[in-house]
Order: C-alpha cells, then sequence, then structure tokens
C-alpha cells in the first residue's frame, strides 16, 4: 500500500472481567496500547429504536502491522478509542502482500 499516512492516534482496548463485589462479574476496558492509524469512512445507516435514533458507519481503519499474538495487534472484539469515539473492531485482515499493514474493519455507533 503506497501512500499511507497514519496520522490519527487511537488506544487500542480490550474488555477484561472484573469481579463486582457481588458474586458476579463487571466488564471494563483496559489499555492495550497506543496504535497511529489511517481512518477512511465506507457507508452508514440509521435505525429507530422506541425513544433513540442510532446511526452506525463502518470504517477501514489502517495500522502497523504486528506478528499474531502481540499485544499490540488488534483482533476483533476489541475496539480502538480516539477521545470520545469508539471503534468496535469485527475483523482484521493484512493489508498490503508484504505484510507491513493490517486493515481493522470496526464500526462506530452514535445515538442521537
Amino acid at each position: 500500500m503506497k501512500g499511507v499516512r497514519l496520522n490519527r492516534r487511537l488506544v487500542l482496548e480490550e474488555a477484561v472481567r472484573v469481579a463486582d463485589g457481588a458474586g458476579g462479574y463487571a466488564t471494563v476496558w483496559e489499555d492495550r496500547g497506543v496504535l497511529w492509524a489511517a481512518i477512511e469512512a465506507g457507508t452508514g445507516r440509521e435505525r429507530a429504536g422506541e425513544f433513540v435514533t442510532v446511526s452506525t458507519v463502518t470504517y477501514r481503519i489502517t495500522v502497523r502491522a504486528a506478528p499474531f499474538g502481540a499485544p499490540r495487534r488488534p483482533k476483533p472484539e476489541q475496539r480502538l478509542r480516539e477521545g470520545a469515539r469508539v471503534f468496535r473492531i469485527a475483523a482484521v485482515a493484512e493489508d498490503d502482500a508484504d505484510g507491513r499493514y493490517l486493515t481493522c474493519f470496526a464500526q462506530e455507533e452514535v445515538v442521537a
């Protein structure tokens, strides 16, 4: 991939279960590192609920590659955060034949 401009600072987060003190658990998001990325918006849609409208947009997020099993390699079920914005990762694939970049297929949901 030629001309990749990784100009967005994203925090990679993973869901972790922690005891809630009452015999159950709560889910918290822990930082796994900072990744620089290029973000490209895809298609969007909107659906109306009973009390709110939810807007969903798909994104292709390009980051530097990391070996399988490395903590900084994104994977499905994790998310990328940019301030208050959250991108839920649905899938990850190699972006180029040289294995220098990964593409994260992600979704962002906004409640209006």
